[in-house]
């Protein structure tokens, strides 16, 4: 578990499978069952062919450094753990998401670099964050 502030979420009735997968460490993908596609964020509809019939499948927590950068100033409860690193993860499953690679040297980070999932508590639910 990594030592980086996270915003307890306030989930949506719509999207509650999903943030009660947190809780044991699952993070679940949704994806469209008329076009195919998995996507990411959590939505009720897909955003490439505008569905609402879709499934939730677990993610494999396999995936791949995108982009990234190094944060070297933070602010509020940010600013006591600089550096952090915000990243775009490509998940094995297709999508990316928007995440922060935690319990990692930021300096020996790189694109295309393997991460796995990991979890940290915030609240009730968990975040998904994942390490190299």
């Amino acid at each position: 578990m990594s030592s980086l502030p996270g915003l307890a979420p306030s989930p949506p009735p719509e999207l509650a499978n999903y943030w009660e997968a947190t809780k044991n460490d699952v993070l679940l993908v949704p994806r469209c069952t008329a076009c195919g596609e998995a996507f990411w964020y959590p939505r009720t509809f897909c955003p490439f062919c505008h569905s609402n019939e879709l499934s939730w499948e677990p993610a494999s927590g396999g995936g791949t450094i995108y982009s990234f950068t190094i944060v070297e100033r933070g602010m509020g409860p940010w600013e006591a753990v600089v550096p952090y690193v915000v990243a775009y993860v490509q998940l094995d499953e297709g999508p990316r998401l928007l995440t922060n690679i935690v319990d990692s040297v930021p300096a020996e980070l790189s694109v295309d670099q393997r991460v796995s999932l990991v979890f940290d508590q915030a609240g009730e639910y968990k975040l998904p964050r994942f390490r190299a």
